[in-house]
């Protein structure tokens, strides 16, 4: 009985470095702003990477109005001059 005991007391420090170790939530998005997020994948050979930002559009509905939050993706890269940021998201 006291081996497993002392045994989960072990496991305990051990899970909270792997948490701690693990990478943050956030890589590779922006949050906040005009926008809900902003979220870069990997960039691609060619040098390209698809960009994907989340926004909440107003939906009226009779008296009253609610929130939707919508998502567009696009593939942007060199020479795309109306991004925000215009590079990279970096992870």
């Amino acid at each position: 009985m006291k081996h497993c005991i002392v045994g989960g007391l072990a496991a305990v420090p051990m899970a909270a470095g792997l948490i701690a170790a693990a990478p943050p939530a956030i890589a590779g998005c922006q949050y906040g702003g005009p926008v809900i997020s902003k979220c870069d994948g990997p960039v691609q050979p060619d040098g390209t990477w698809q960009r994907c930002v989340e926004f909440s559009r107003l939906v009226p509905s009779g008296a009253s109005s609610y929130l939707v939050p919508e998502r567009r993706c696009d593939v942007l890269g060199p020479g795309v001059a109306f991004a925000d940021p215009p590079t990279h998201i970096e992870d």
